[in-house]
């Protein structure tokens, strides 16, 4: 008991401050989207235009500093438990969001924000997370079946639709990846802390470098399409640890509570964060920014247009 609180104690702090990061990075990283061309989905220009973005550059050593803290989290945490804490990274990005543009968030997008995270809170809380190895015990081929048409399915919105739709299809697929990343990270940890050369012996560390970068070009296209952050990265926040209950249960053989009183609250949860995307969305309709600026150009300042 003594060694699982012990565990805790790092892993818990870990996650939460790397969520921060990762909210920073977020923010960093939507804002310096608006300010280059918008190219393809998935086409890797947008990566070098950004590349002459010092404030993209900030949002990446935030990212790569938030990833190093999720890694140790999951080194020492179920991946059950540090998904869904990483959820808190959607406020973080919405405070920073704000201060970044100048301006006070919006009181409606922090509420829908808040919702989310209390959605997932009560989730967490049901589902009481415990067990699990840092190996892949269960069989990886039906559940990466299905998180493939998921993703695919995402993809597959975001090119037939347009405005809110289609940025809501990027931030779907988006979230599948990173919740498979995050599953891949955690096999990688538990291989480091068994020494330095033990994950280059294995598929999960060779996956993570395709996987994750696809992931991360998926997130800038997201954030560069979408007007305002806080609705994508509700989808993205949502889905990943929602990705990495499914995958901790499948593949690393963790376990949760259950029970008819479990499951129905855990609907009621989901409720809960689907109601808090659903705010966010309907405030950000309202809240939409004039058509980005010519790559170079300043961004206009318009009173009527909140960041969150």
């Amino acid at each position: 008991m003594a060694g699982e609180w012990t565990s805790l104690a790092i892993a818990v702090p870990a996650a939460v401050v790397g969520a921060a990061l990762m909210g920073l990075a977020s923010a960093a990283q939507a804002k310096a989207t608006k300010q280059v061309p918008q190219g393809k989905t998935l086409h890797p220009g947008l990566l070098v235009d950004l590349a002459h973005r010092p404030l993209w550059l900030v949002g990446i050593g935030a990212t790569i500093a938030g990833l190093l803290l999720q890694v140790l989290a999951l080194g020492f945490g179920p991946l059950m438990l540090v998904q869904p804490l990483l959820v808190t990274a959607l406020p973080f990005a919405g405070m920073f969001a704000a201060w970044l543009s100048r301006r006070r968030a919006d009181r409606v997008v922090v509420l829908g924000t808040l919702i989310c995270v209390a959605g997932l809170a009560g989730f967490l809380a049901l589902a009481q997370p415990t067990g699990g190895s840092n190996d892949l015990v269960g069989d990886v081929g039906p559940l990466a079946v299905i998180l493939g048409l998921v993703a695919l399915a995402g993809l597959g919105l975001s090119t037939v639709l347009r405005g809110g739709g289609r940025v809501l299809g990027l931030a779907l697929a988006t979230g599948v990846f990173y919740g498979v990343t995050a599953a891949l990270m955690k096999v990688v940890a538990g291989q480091l802390r068994e020494g330095a050369g033990v994950p280059f012996t294995h598929w999960a560390l060779y996956v993570v470098c395709v996987v994750g970068p696809i992931g991360f070009l998926l997130s800038q296209n997201t954030f560069q399409q979408g007007r305002m952050i806080s609705p994508a990265l509700a989808v993205i926040t949502t889905i990943d640890p929602l990705i990495g209950v499914a995958i901790g249960i499948g593949w690393m053989g963790e376990s949760a509570s259950t029970g008819t009183a479990v499951l129905a609250g855990e609907i009621a949860a989901a409720a809960v964060i689907v109601a808090g995307i659903a705010v966010l969305a309907h405030r950000s309709s309202h809240l939409v920014a004039p058509a980005s600026p010519a790559a170079g150009s300043p961004e206009p300042r318009s009173p009527h247009v909140l960041s969150g």
